[in-house]
């Protein structure tokens, strides 16, 4: 949606999920002469949305399948005035069910969704700090919808080797937009693919001795198929300073690809004061 009607932004930032105090929003969305947002609240557990017109309607975020979510979404736009065609189909997976015949996927459990939304809240907080370590170019955090995973990522500037590309059901133009250029990127999923939560690092194109790098804490290590470091999310929560433990992932990921990448560091990064 936000693809079809917003600006083409680079490395479709413009079509991404933002941590809020209630779940996760949109930001505004340009329609003609107004905006509008969607937001999924998951401490009410409604799917709201709203326009700058003070438009709002919301409907419940319960169990049904994912074609009774897609009808009930786009005939909420069309009752507020919002008409727009999407990609009606699922990415990064290997089956895309086309949403209007999606009736096999149908369960939402609210207590789940919000814990997984606590420790967002909570990893956003930690990534923002992290971010505004460096000046050079670097994403907003932001949750992709697609990968399911909130990340941040940071840029050394230069151009990067075109991406093979790969992943289901996303157009090879999406996956070189995304690398055009060299990358230290990092984030939090749920683990698929792997079967535990977990924060991943990763550095695209990826330097030589990159899975060999010491980096720390003590639970962190280098999956070999993913090709990421992974530091548990538990390992994190057990933590005595969870924070500084993930803080610590952070840095030393981020020092594995900016080091042995010979990244103009001087230039793209500054010193925090702590107070």
């Amino acid at each position: 949606m936000w693809l079809a009607l917003s600006p083409d932004i680079n490395h479709c930032w413009g079509s991404t999920f933002y941590v809020t105090t209630r779940g996760l929003t949109t930001s505004p969305i340009p329609y003609g002469t107004l905006t509008f947002a969607i937001d999924f609240d998951f401490i009410a557990h409604v799917l709201r949305i709203t326009t700058s017109s003070g438009a709002d309607q919301a409907f419940a975020l319960e169990p049904m399948s994912v074609a009774s979510f897609y009808r009930k979404t786009m005939q909420t736009l069309s009752e507020l005035g919002i008409e727009v065609k999407i990609l009606a189909r699922p990415v990064e997976v290997e089956v895309a069910i086309p949403f209007e015949q999606d009736d096999q996927h149908a369960s939402y459990d609210g207590d789940t969704v919000a814990r997984f939304w606590h420790v967002l809240v909570h990893a956003d907080c930690i990534f923002k700090d992290f971010r505004a370590r460096f000046i050079g170019k670097v994403s907003p955090v932001q949750f992709f919808w697609g990968g399911i995973d909130l990340a941040v990522t940071r840029f050394s500037g230069r151009t990067a080797p075109k991406h093979p590309g790969g992943a289901p059901n996303v157009a090879i133009r999406v996956t070189q937009d995304a690398y055009s250029h060299e990358v230290s990127s990092a984030g939090f999923w749920p683990g698929m693919g792997l079967g535990e939560a977990a924060f991943y690092a990763y550095a695209y194109p990826f330097p030589a001795g990159f899975d060999k790098y010491p980096v720390q804490p003590a639970a962190a290590y280098f999956h070999d198929q993913l090709r990421f470091f992974i530091l548990p999310y538990e390992a994190v929560r057990t933590a005595e300073n969870p924070a500084q433990t993930l803080l610590l992932f952070l840095q030393t990921t981020y020092d594995a690809a900016a080091t042995l990448a010979n990244w103009d560091r001087p230039a793209l990064e500054r010193k925090i004061t702590q107070t």
